[in-house]
């Protein structure tokens, strides 16, 4: 399944006792589709007031249904900010988790002096000039392969800190500024806190080789704010070619060299 939320009302994905969350909801609704218990997989879990253009879920049952009556049958029992949007079998071999090459998150920043009255929730606000040409150059700094620990929260659960980076590309459409970032996958808070070091260089406080020196350093103090959680998507999983699955139109938007999802290799 994909599904997309609004993360401004939820507790993050993950099912949390007397918290409103995304894992909850959804399978809360499947249940009431399929008339038994659903248990789902996602791709890559959220944090509290992130959002999702692109989370895909799996689930096993022996429930039949169309795949027309999955989606809207899940999205007549959700509240309005979360919805299916795609729903098909696939193979058991296919895993949401583990069969995902890489992750895409965009976080958008609104740059202007004034917060936006409309998308208060859906976009972070950065009232001083920024320039997205030392952004793009401190951004190639942490391209390929690299121990992340300068980008991980100090709670952060995983066993290594290497990931590899496919691409980091900033983009600007008249008061909003795009990071588009892709890799195998993130530790908890990486993306924040590679936005918040492109920031501090966006707006001057650092030139953009500093973003080597916080990822040399391998220490998450030298690494700066972590940005607010309101102006990050979780935009796309890229999936081998094999399981057929649909890409996201956000994909059609990048430049050439950061569409070669075949290129994707390190797991």
């Amino acid at each position: 399944m994909g599904v997309e939320y609004d993360g401004s009302g939820f507790a993050g994905w993950q099912w949390q006792s007397g918290r409103r969350t995304v894992q909850a909801e959804l399978e809360a609704a499947l249940s009431r589709v399929a008339d038994r218990p659903i248990r789902v997989t996602c791709a890559g879990r959220t944090d509290a007031g992130v959002h999702a253009t692109a989370q895909v879920v799996h689930f096993d049952t022996e429930v039949h249904r169309k795949s027309y009556s999955w989606v809207m049958g899940g999205n007549a029992n959700l509240s309005e900010d979360c919805r299916v949007i795609w729903a098909r079998e696939v193979e058991d071999s296919f895993h949401a988790r583990a069969s995902a090459i890489a992750r895409h998150y965009r976080y958008v920043i609104l740059n202007r002096g004034m917060a936006s009255a409309f998308q208060r929730r859906q976009v972070s606000c950065m009232p001083r000039p920024m320039s997205i040409e030392a952004m793009r150059e401190g951004a190639q700094w942490l391209i390929g392969e690299h121990d992340f620990s300068s980008f991980r929260a100090q709670g952060c659960q995983s066993k290594s800190p290497r990931r590899f980076m496919h691409f980091i590309h900033v983009s600007r459409v008249e008061e909003r500024v795009f990071i588009d970032i892709c890799a195998n996958a993130f530790l908890h808070h990486m993306v924040r806190n590679i936005v918040g070091v492109l920031t501090a260089i966006g707006t001057g406080k650092h030139t953009p080789d500093w973003a080597g020196e916080v990822l040399d350093a391998r220490n998450r103090s030298m690494g700066g704010v972590t940005a607010p959680p309101d102006g990050l998507y979780f935009a796309g999983i890229h999936y081998p070619e094999a399981f057929s699955l649909p890409r996201h139109a956000i994909f059609e938007h990048l430049p050439a060299d950061a569409r070669r999802f075949d290129s994707f290799s390190h797991n």
